[in-house]
Parts: C-alpha cells; sequence; structure tokens
C-alpha cells in the first residue's frame, strides 16, 4: 500500500510545509496552516526554444475590445467595459447579490454565455432567472463542479464569456485534494484560466470571503486576475457597492452603486443624492462633505454623536471611517480647540455605511464632533471639505472642481474648501465658495447655538 504524503499550506499566502507550523513564515499570518495531501499532477506548461526578445520599439500595440454590458455602473467599475480575453475575480459576503449582478450581466451583453454553478441547481437558478426577468436565450447553464467538464462544454459551445459560482466549489478529479483547499483552488483557477487565455474567451470567477472579509483561498489567486472586484453593502439595506480593487485595464479604487429590488439590481446613477437625507435641516452632529471615489464625486453625510462617559475608558467608535484617524482628529480638537473629548464617548457614522479613505472627509468629521459636543446646530445647505493636519492646518484635497460642481448640482449653497484649492478654481460657480486655513476659522460661520 503506498503511503500517502501529506503537507500543509497556507491559507492565506499558500505558502507549503512539511509540518504544521503556529505562524505562517511567508505571510505572518497565525492558524492558518491545513493539512493537505500530497499530489502528483502534470505540468502541461511547454516551454519554445523559437520564443525570442523582442525591441519595445517594433511592439504594435492592438486596439482595445471590449464587451459592453450596457449596465453603466458595471462598466464604470470595469473601465469601459469587460476586455477580451480577460479574467476577473468577484468577491463579496454570501447573500450580497454577487451571482445577481453576474447573471444580470450575462443576459445584458447579448452574446453567448456559460454559467457554470456548483452551488446551485438549474431549477434554482431560473427561479432567479424569473425573479430578475432574464430570458436570453445565449445564457447557458452547468451545473457541474469538475473542472474537466467545464472544459469539455466550453470547447463545445465556444462562449465569449464563461462565469464560475464559485471558485471555491469547483475541483479537478485528478487531485486528491478536497474542493476548496488551497490546492484545488490554484489548479483550478490555473487550468481555466490556461483555457481561457488559449482560447480567447473571457472568465469570471465569483469567490467567497472569509469572516474577516477577505476573498476566500490564498492571495496568489488575486495575482492571477487581470481584475478584482468586490461587492460590498449591508445586507439589511437595500443599497450595493461594486468596488474595483485591482484593474490591469482601467482605474483602481472606482466604485459601482446599485439598489437591491425585488427583480434585481438597479444602477445608481446619481449617489450623491442616494447617500444624503431627503431634507437636510439644521442638525446636531450632522455634516455633509464631497468625497472622491475613483474619479467619482460623491456627496455624503457623515454624522457625530459624543456622550459623556461615566465610567471605564471612552469608547471611540467608527463605521466606514479609519479608527485611528478618528484618534488623531479627537486629539487635534482637544489641543488646538481646548475641547475636553477625553472624558467622552465619541461615535462617528458615514450613512449609508460607505466606508471612507478619502482624506477630504476629515474636516467634516470635527465639524461633526465638535456640533455634537458643544451642541451646536450644522446649519443647512453647506458641504465642507478638506483634510486636517496636527497642527489643525486644513490642507489641499485633489479634485476641487468636481467636489464644487458635484455640491452646486444637488442644491447646495455654500461650500467650505481649504485656502491652498481656492487658487486652483477653474471657472466661476453660482455656489458660494469660501476658502479656509484653520479648523478654527470655519467654526465661526456654520454653527449657531439652539
Amino acid at each position: 500500500m503506498q503511503k500517502i504524503k501529506i503537507k500543509y499550506v497556507c491559507t492565506n499566502c499558500g505558502f507549503e510545509s512539511p509540518k504544521w507550523l503556529g505562524k505562517c513564515p511567508d505571510c505572518g499570518s497565525w492558524n492558518t496552516f491545513s493539512e493537505e495531501k500530497v499530489s502528483k499532477t502534470k505540468n502541461n506548461q511547454q516551454t519554445s526554444l523559437n520564443i525570442k526578445p523582442v525591441k519595445i520599439t517594433d511592439i504594435k500595440i492592438e486596439t482595445e475590445e471590449r464587451i459592453i454590458t450596457n449596465i453603466g455602473e458595471y462598466d464604470r467599475v470595469m473601465g469601459g467595459g469587460i476586455m477580451k480575453n480577460s479574467i476577473t475575480l468577484v468577491g463579496g459576503d454570501p447573500g450580497i447579490g454577487k451571482s445577481t449582478l453576474l447573471m444580470q450581466v450575462a443576459d445584458k451583453i447579448n452574446k453567448t454565455v456559460l454559467y457554470v454553478s456548483a452551488e446551485e441547481s438549474a431549477n434554482q437558478i431560473k427561479q432567479r432567472a424569473n425573479r430578475t426577468n432574464i430570458n436570453n436565450e445565449h445564457l447557458y447553464v452547468l451545473t457541474s463542479p469538475e473542472v474537466e467538464i467545464i472544459i469539455e462544454k466550453i470547447k463545445e459551445l465556444k462562449p465569449e464569456l464563461v462565469i464560475i459560482d464559485s471558485i471555491q466549489t469547483i475541483y479537478l478529479s485528478s487531485l486528491e485534494n478536497s474542493p476548496g483547499t488551497v490546492t484545488q483552488i490554484k489548479e483550478c483557477a490555473q487550468t481555466l484560466i490556461q483555457e481561457a487565455k488559449s482560447k480567447g474567451f473571457c472568465l469570471i470567477f465569483i469567490g467567497h470571503v472569509t469572516k474577516e472579509g477577505n476573498i476566500a483561498g490564498p492571495m496568489v489567486l488575486e495575482h492571477m486576475v487581470d481584475t478584482v472586484l468586490f461587492f460590498e453593502g449591508d445586507k439589511n439595506l437595500n443599497f450595493r457597492i461594486i468596488r474595483s480593487l485591482k484593474n490591469r485595464f482601467g482605474s483602481t479604487n472606482e466604485i459601482g452603486v446599485f439598489q437591491m429590488t425585488e427583480s434585481g439590481l438597479v444602477e445608481v446613477k446619481n449617489p450623491g443624492e442616494f447617500f444624503l437625507s431627503d431634507e437636510m435641516e439644521e442638525v446636531n452632529g450632522s455634516v455633509v462633505t464631497a468625497v472622491m471615489e475613483g474619479s467619482r464625486p460623491i456627496l455624503l453625510e457623515v454624522q457625530a454623536l459624543t456622550t459623556k462617559n461615566n465610567f471605564g475608558i471612552p469608547q471611540r467608535v467608527a463605521t466606514g471611517f479609519d479608527l485611528r484617524k478618528l484618534s488623531i482628529i479627537v486629539a487635534v480638537l482637544e489641543k488646538r480647540l481646548n475641547l475636553k473629548l477625553s472624558t467622552a464617548n465619541i461615535f462617528i457614522n458615514m450613512v449609508g455605511g460607505i466606508k471612507i479613505d478619502d482624506p477630504a472627509a476629515d474636516l467634516a468629521v470635527c465639524c461633526g464632533i465638535i456640533s455634537s459636543f458643544l451642541n451646536l446646530n450644522v446649519k443647512s445647505k453647506i458641504v465642507v471639505v478638506g483634510e486636517i493636519g496636527l497642527s489643525g492646518e486644513v490642507r489641499a484635497v485633489t479634485d476641487i472642481n468636481k467636489r464644487i460642481s458635484e455640491a452646486e448640482k444637488l442644491g447646495f449653497e455654500t461650500i467650505y474648501i481649504p485656502k491652498q484649492n481656492f487658487k486652483n478654481i477653474e471657472k466661476k460657480f453660482i455656489i458660494n465658495v469660501i476658502p479656509i486655513k484653520n479648523i478654527k476659522d470655519i467654526t465661526k460661520d456654520i454653527f449657531y447655538s439652539n
């Protein structure tokens, strides 16, 4: 009897070890090693001695060909459509709408599409198609987890787009490992990617996520694909955001906004209105800012709440905002404005659950905390934009003209911007643009006492 060999593989980065380790020496993660059987697979890659280096001046750039999905928000995130012969990985929480979105994409492109599902039956997929009004004769469904069968059907059908739902549930029968293990994920993905590159079709993988919110499987999987999209949003709310984390054919950090309805996902063409309250009145602790998501300006309501801490360590809670950045802002307000925030609980919320990395939201967070702590209401129809420095100065931000235009378009009357940006305004706006140099300057204008 042949002895089965065992190896231990890090589920985070794919590092292999002959024995179990508590900490991965490659990526530094703890308790990520899983036991797998060693499988002998043939390497089908062939090297050719006829391949020669080519001068860069002799290389001709081919015209980019993209498949337009006619779903504007999805095309925006992809950089103008699905690049032909490209590989995409789409991740997101269970039930967030990944399968629904890609079914709608398959329906809109009017090309031959093979939808491979290893999780659902054909009857379940048909029920979703009926619910979302999908009835496209060019869309084929295959419910098989075996990669060998999938490749065989691809050769017969010759589709222009193949969707795999999901990469963690398919397997190569030549491997002894279970579906979802690092070895299966890597080998299945590599096999299908080679098939896509050789046959010239587009390939989209749907990926599960871990409890930490990362795409399950080794990080090498994200390096194997051309584009990585992440679907986010609260399942209890009716909006979804698809974000580009990696894109070899377009801009990263672009987002597309969708609204979940009974008949599927509907694109939100003006997300600025979506993230604002219906009636923006004078509200304690609520401030509007203009942030950039990729090339798109979005107006967002920032809410702050401060309460007296009666015992223990004061809480610092931030939803959609960096908690470390919040600590810095609190320290600046204590030092520069003499606010006694060390004994206060502080809560920050980006309305709609959107996660913000743009430093231009700093000023709105500052104003929200001041408003709530001093019980001062914020005047209506104003927008504040700016990054806060450690000395309390308001620092310049990017794309100031786009931010001003968006605020003006949505009917706001005044926008406060960094003084350094004021000289970069390219045209005369109807909205009142007020430059500010320091956090102290804005506190004189935007508040009024109850």
